[in-house]
């Protein structure tokens, strides 16, 4: 069930908020839990088998470990490790291991031929088992008691909001929100505040976009411009189809009762490509900050084994995102980069103006994004000689693809990339002040908060296009 949906937008999500705050407080999260088995349900059942076995599988795991006298947790926490990522292993990897190995055996002998049967992906697989494996993880390390409601941890696990496409939300971090929630006006206002302008990313800036980027991926005669078009096009896609749904997801949790840590912060105004990832999927790059490259010892054994471990995580985020050799080479890109920030780029860049730290950093991440859209690398590769080898031919094709709308819609993405909009607010509310115009400017930003809504929603009915790209993942 996608948000951007009329159904989901129009039926499922009233319904669900409706009998939320009519039922008593102390079956709310029964009905959420009920609400997010029909969500995730939607897209197959069998699915919802596969995660209710793993959630009962790590909330008795968990159980076990935090028995004072458990003889043996390491060997649990193991077993858990084990059991999710074969899980995430199996329906993710499965068919590209065999690929592999099938392609190998080829080049060795032309005549070998295998059937392989085609393993269907559960929708949000990455993101369900990643926090799984946190919670019985910080339970394993005494951060956390185990959750004893068997309800209360599947919620965790399940909540719709952020169940197929995150943010990664930890068990610390909710606990207490699981257990007990206070819910304000406050709370539900902001809420669906954030919700709206989630689903105005995702409808408007993301999806037309999508235009100019699809039609330079898919085009037979890319030249130069188009190339260029393309790249810009799906960096402001990736980055509002992903920040909106992030933006949706904390607004509904929010309305909830749930405070969801931010997951973007402005990544497109970073000036390296460490200050690139802090502000990035933030949730992802915490995730593997603390049970991968610290565990592996971090920065802590010499510098060698820090570029050791950089590398592993990095090789690990482009596999998590996806069973090709392109994202591994995305992943590998960036980790590289990382690494020559670390030699000595960043100290550098520190002494130059800031606007050149700004452009290595675009052009950083524009090129990685190349290897993140293309089908293989050898698409990439030939991409980016489109990029950077003068091309002119085809202009016809180039001028064809061209419309003022949707140029308009990609250059203001590109402005909403940057914080001006918060700059701007802070500005009028630092030189007006007021009970009568706050109470006059609080009526009118609620007036086109519900104007942009029901603008969206004409969008989605009218519109076929409203996938959402990290459902895949």
């Amino acid at each position: 069930m996608v948000f951007a949906s009329p159904f989901f937008l129009l039926l499922f999500f009233p319904i669900v908020l409706v009998v939320y705050f009519l039922i008593d407080p102390k079956y709310r999260n029964f009905w959420l839990f009920v609400s997010s088995l029909i969500f995730y349900s939607w897209g197959g059942v069998q699915y919802t088998i596969l995660m209710f076995f793993s959630i009962i599988v790590n909330y008795l795991l968990a159980k076990l470990i935090d028995i004072d006298d458990c003889k043996h947790p390491k060997r649990l926490v193991v077993i858990s490790i084990i059991l999710n990522l074969g899980i995430l292993g199996f329906f993710k990897y499965f068919n590209f291991l065999i690929n592999g190995i099938t392609h190998v055996i080829r080049f060795l002998d032309s005549d070998f031929s295998i059937n392989v049967p085609n393993i269907p992906l559960p929708i949000g697989i990455s993101f369900f088992t990643f926090q799984i494996m946190s919670y019985v993880i910080d339970v394993y390390r005494k951060d956390v008691k185990s959750q004893k409601k068997f309800v209360n941890l599947g919620l965790y696990i399940m909540l719709f909001p952020q169940l197929i496409a995150g943010p990664i939300v930890r068990y610390i971090d909710i606990e207490n929100e699981i257990n007990e929630r206070r819910i304000s006006i406050d709370d539900i206002r902001i809420g669906i505040k954030r919700f709206i302008t989630g689903l105005a990313k995702k409808v408007f800036l993301a999806n037309f976009s999508a235009k100019f980027a699809d039609a330079a991926f898919t085009s037979p005669y890319l030249n130069t411009p188009l190339a260029w078009l393309g790249i810009v096009s799906y960096s402001m896609q990736i980055f509002f189809d992903f920040s909106g749904y992030s933006d949706m997801a904390i607004g509904m949790g929010r309305i909830f009762g749930f405070h969801f840590l931010e997951n973007f912060n402005y990544p497109y105004i970073s000036k390296s490509i460490q200050e690139f990832w802090r502000r990035w999927h933030i949730s992802l790059s915490t995730w593997f900050k603390d049970y991968l490259y610290i565990p592996l010892g971090g920065n802590r054994k010499g510098i060698k084994r820090t570029y050791i471990n950089n590398i592993i995580v990095f090789f690990c985020t482009g596999l998590w995102h996806g069973a090709a050799l392109n994202f591994i080479v995305w992943g590998l890109y960036h980790g590289a980069f990382l690494i020559v920030e670390r030699m000595g780029l960043n100290k550098l860049l520190s002494k130059m103006p800031k606007i050149f730290g700004h452009i290595y950093t675009i052009l950083v991440f524009m090129i990685g994004w190349v290897f993140f859209r293309a089908n293989t690398v050898i698409e990439a590769i030939e991409y980016i000689k489109k990029m950077f080898v003068f091309d002119m031919k085809h202009m016809e094709y180039f001028y064809l693809n061209l419309d003022s709308f949707t140029i308009f819609m990609v250059i203001l993405g590109v402005v909403l990339s940057t914080p001006i909009v918060p700059l701007i607010k802070s500005r009028i509310k630092g030189c007006y002040h007021g009970i009568i115009l706050n109470n006059l400017g609080i009526i009118l930003v609620d007036i086109n908060y519900l104007l942009l809504f029901i603008v969206s929603i004409v969008f989605v009915v009218g519109s076929k296009f409203n996938p959402f790209i990290y459902f895949r993942f």
